[in-house]
């Protein structure tokens, strides 16, 4: 008897795909923040403007655009 393999084929990569998912998600929850503040940072300096830290990470921005954020 010939045993089809295609289905559990397709499972393991569907249960591998939702893994690296799953971390990717978490890698972006727990770094977001200092991604955001790298970003920003750059934003800043090709503007020409000063880039201020904020109280918490993800929270910098860039002088001048105080009357841009949110509370």
């Amino acid at each position: 008897m010939k045993l089809n393999r295609k289905g559990q084929t397709l499972v393991e990569y569907v249960l591998i795909i939702s893994l690296i998912t799953v971390l990717a998600i978490a890698v972006v929850r727990i770094f977001g923040g200092y991604l955001q503040d790298a970003v920003t940072k750059m934003g800043c300096s090709i503007s020409g403007k000063e880039y201020i830290e904020g109280e918490k990470v993800g929270e910098g921005y860039c002088s001048g655009d105080e009357e841009k954020l949110f509370e």
